[in-house]
This record gives structure tokens, C-alpha cells and sequence, in this order.
């Protein structure tokens, strides 16, 4: 590590200090001369060398590894990833995250997003939990509460699972701040250089970019109409070891399947023959418009083998950033070390808020006033789509999103919309190599009736403009 004697910051420059840092061992990693996989000197040491305080280092290392450079092991230390020329794009469902002029969002029909619309949030509920938990707590409902949680929360949501057929204990629950942090602590915890991951193809890009970052080889495993290829998962899984399975069983992001009881019961078993564990994404499974119940993969784990990441803020209030997992009792305590090392806690106050919007029944309420909304956009949507000859899709039956299968290139489609004033994802956004698609996903969590009605009514219009002959 002798390089390091040679790093040296600019005490007059504009430029902070970890910024400094953080383009310098950039430059080293992209030139070489920290090699992939080589150990990089602990924070405290790093400061020492550098006669700067730890938060520069902390912020430097945290810069590195939000861009791929590096990866942390839990208990092991910091270490470089390797780099190649392989990126994965990212689909953002923030539209402030994309190019998109901030004063161009709201203009349009938006069917690219799952975000719901503000005028969705519970504004007046959530004030209403708020002002008593200031009334009751004062000061103290602003300082950090434990890294794994706010106790009162922890077991709100633990009586909440349990009605959902979740069974678990409260101490293997953690509050987390959205489950895009919760994807990044499991893998903290389990993923290491080299290791394989399978997630299913096509896919949310956002959690297989965090696997990627940690130098982990990504292996794509199709979807059918039930669920996951099985039969090519166990081939991957008789062939090498396979440390984490990432799936999003109910109304999967993009192709809003849901995978069948029988699916989910062999995934399982696959998961205990093979050593393995899987990792459920879900957001979605309390928006079911089916009379036939649907649950959690994570109720059928008979064995201990699915780590389950629940959002909540993302069909509530997405800048609450409030997910949970549920994990297996032998990692729960390694997933708390992570999170105390990634940001102390998740907000206090909004973990009061919370467990007491559950506790007065509120979230309750909003969920089915969702449901009755979504359910009415989901049925004029899928009569509306129904009137487009050139176009296949499944009935999701929940969710809310359609997965749209033409003759056309996708990406043809999106631009003719965009022209047009119609936001839709295009389905090369859920793919590694952003390959060509003929899928596309249309969302109606951000449109109304007449948007439903003009946007799909416009989109049958370009089909009918842009079709190949014959």
C-alpha cells in the first residue's frame, strides 16, 4: 500500500475534501494500480495517513462504492471490485432521477413509473400520527433509535406479517431506510467477490446493479408465464454454487407474473437442496384484484431460506424510504451490523410515525382506498389495451402494471410516444445488455381515467402509424 504515501489533498481547494479523495483512488482503481480484490487500509488508518478527519474517509469509501469501485465485507473490510467495461442500466421509477427537466415532469401522460401520485399520499392521516407522536414523545422522538429498529415498530409490523401469514420473530425484523438499502445490506452480508448470483431475466436492474457492484457474476434465468424457469435454475445450481437467488414472486417488476403455489414450493426446495437463499422483493402482494388469495413467498419457507424485504413507503409515501426485512435467524445479526455501519438507524421519527399509522388502522385504510382505485384504473386499462390488435399481454390480476408483448421494437414504440407526450418503459430497461425488446411496460399508478383513455387511445394510433406491412 505504499501508493497511499503518495495521495496527497489540496488544503485551498473549493473541492471538499472526500471529493479529493474519492477521484484520486478512482483514478488509481481505473489505472490499475489498486488491483481488483486487494484490500484497501481501514478507515481509521486511511485518516491517519492522510492527517484527515474519518467523515472524509467514510464519504470517500461510500462515493466508491455507490459507483461500483469497491466493496465492503462485513468483518473482513474494504475491497476493490472488479472493473470491467460491463454496465448495467438502471431504469429509475423517479423521473427527477432521470434527464427529464424538472419542469417537463409533470407535463404528459406518464405510464413509465410505478410511483403513485401525490395527490395518493395520506397527507392529512400522516399529520395527523405526527403531531401526536411530537405530543407525546417531544424532543426525544428526534434522537436515534437501535440500528435494527424501533422496538414499538418492529412489532407492529411483526402483528401486521403474521396476518399476512409471514411467521417470524420480532428479532428477526429490521427497519430499513427502502428496500433498495435493504438489497444493499443483504448483499453486504452475503455477497462477496465472484460469487453467483441468479436473478430472473427480464428483471429490476436497481438490485442486480448492487449485486454487480460487489464483483459478483450475474446469471439471468428467464421467466415463464408461472414463474422462474426451474428446470434452467437447477442446471445453474447442479453446476456451481449459487449464493443468493433474487425473484420478485407476486407481480413481478416488469412482467407483473405472479409465480404459482407449485412454483413457489420447488423454489424453495431448490433453495434448501442446493444450499442456497433466496431473496424476495416484494411491494406489490397486498394489491391482489383476484378473489384467490395471494401471499408472500415467504410464507411457505419451511426452512429458513427466504430473506424477505417488504416496502412499504414505496405504495405509501416513497420519500418515507420504510422497508423491513425478515431474515434467517443465523444472518439477522450481521444485517444489523451493516445497517449500524451504513447510517446508524433509519429516521426516528418516522419509525414512531409509523408504528402508530399501523396501530390506529390507518395503513389499513389506505391500502383498500389504493385497491379500489387501482382496481378501477386496472380494469379500464386492460379493456382499453384490448382494443389494440397488434399487442399481447397477460392479465396480472393485481399489481399495478401491464407487460406488453408486440412485433415492434419497444424502444421505436417509446420514442414515437415521447413525441407524443407519453412516458412508457421500454422493456430493453430491464435487461444487463439493454438488448432489443419487443416488451414494454405500461404502469397506471401516476394516470387517471382520461389519462388511461387519451394515453392508450394515442398508443393504438402509433401502433397503427408505425406496423410493418403484411
Amino acid at each position: 500500500m505504499k501508493f497511499y504515501e503518495n495521495i496527497k489533498l489540496d488544503e485551498f481547494s473549493s473541492e471538499p475534501k472526500y471529493i479529493q479523495l474519492y477521484e484520486i483512488l478512482k483514478n488509481l482503481i481505473e489505472e490499475g494500480a489498486i488491483k481488483p480484490d486487494e484490500k484497501l487500509p481501514t478507515i481509521r488508518e486511511l485518516s491517519k495517513k492522510l492527517s484527515v478527519n474519518t467523515v472524509t474517509v467514510v464519504n470517500a469509501y461510500k462515493l466508491l462504492e455507490q459507483k461500483g469501485y469497491i466493496y465492503t465485507k462485513v468483518g473482513s473490510g474494504t475491497f476493490v471490485s472488479k472493473q470491467n467495461d460491463e454496465k448495467i442500466q438502471v431504469f429509475s421509477e423517479n423521473p427527477l432521477a432521470t434527464n427529464i427537466k424538472r419542469e417537463e415532469i409533470n407535463l404528459g401522460i406518464n405510464f413509465s413509473t410505478l410511483t403513485p401520485q401525490s395527490s395518493l399520499f395520506p397527507v392529512e392521516d400522516f399529520k395527523f400520527v405526527i403531531n401526536r407522536i411530537l405530543d407525546r414523545d417531544g424532543a426525544s422522538a428526534f434522537n436515534y433509535v437501535e440500528p435494527q429498529g424501533y422496538f414499538p415498530l418492529r412489532e407492529s409490523i411483526w402483528k401486521y406479517l403474521r396476518e399476512c401469514g409471514v411467521e417470524c420473530e420480532i428479532d428477526n425484523i429490521s427497519i430499513v431506510s427502502g428496500a433498495q438499502q435493504g438489497i444493499d445490506l443483504v448483499a453486504k452480508v452475503l455477497v462477496n467477490f465472484n460469487d453467483a448470483i441468479v436473478v430472473e431475466s427480464p428483471t429490476y436492474t436497481g438490485a442486480a446493479a448492487i449485486f454487480k457492484n460487489r464483483g459478483a457474476n450475474i446469471i439471468e434465468i428467464p421467466i415463464k408465464e408461472d414463474g422462474l424457469d426451474l428446470d434452467e435454475l437447477e442446471d445453474v445450481l447442479k453446476k456451481q454454487r449459487v449464493k443468493l437467488i433474487y425473484v420478485m414472486p407476486n407481480y413481478q417488476n416488469p412482467t407483473s407474473i405472479t409465480y404459482s403455489l407449485e412454483k413457489k414450493l420447488e423454489l424453495i426446495n431448490l433453495a434448501l437442496k442446493y444450499n442456497t437463499y433466496i431473496l424476495e422483493d416484494d411491494f406489490l402482494t397486498e394489491i391482489n384484484f383476484s378473489k384467490k388469495p395471494n401471499e408472500p413467498l415467504k410464507t411457505l419457507d419451511f426452512c429458513d431460506r427466504v430473506i424477505f424485504i417488504k416496502s412499504f413507503s414505496k405504495i405509501f409515501m416513497p420519500g418515507l424510504r420504510l422497508a423491513v426485512i425478515v431474515s434467517p435467524f443465523n444472518i439477522s445479526r450481521n444485517l444489523v451490523f451493516a445497517k449500524q455501519n451504513t447510517d446508524i438507524s433509519t429516521s426516528g421519527l418516522i419509525q414512531r410515525a409509523f408504528d402508530l399509522y399501523l396501530r390506529e388502522g390507518l395503513w389499513t385504510r389506505h391500502l383498500n382506498n389504493l385497491k379500489d382505485i387501482y382496481y378501477k384504473r386496472y380494469c379500464l386499462m386492460k379493456e382499453k389495451l384490448s382494443e389494440i390488435k397488434d399487442i399481447r399481454f397477460k392479465d396480472p390480476k393485481g399489481g399495478i402494471h401491464f407487460w406488453i408483448e408486440s412485433e415492434l421494437d419497444a424502444t421505436i414504440i417509446a420514442y414515437n410516444a415521447k413525441k407524443r407526450g407519453i412516458a412508457i418503459a421500454p422493456g430493453r430497461a430491464f435487461y444487463f445488455d439493454s438488448r432489443s425488446s419487443n416488451n414494454f411496460r405500461l404502469s397506471f399508478a401516476q394516470t387517471d381515467y382520461d389519462d388511461i383513455t387519451n394515453g392508450i387511445n394515442i398508443l393504438k394510433e402509433i401502433f397503427d402509424e408505425i406496423k410493418m406491412p403484411g
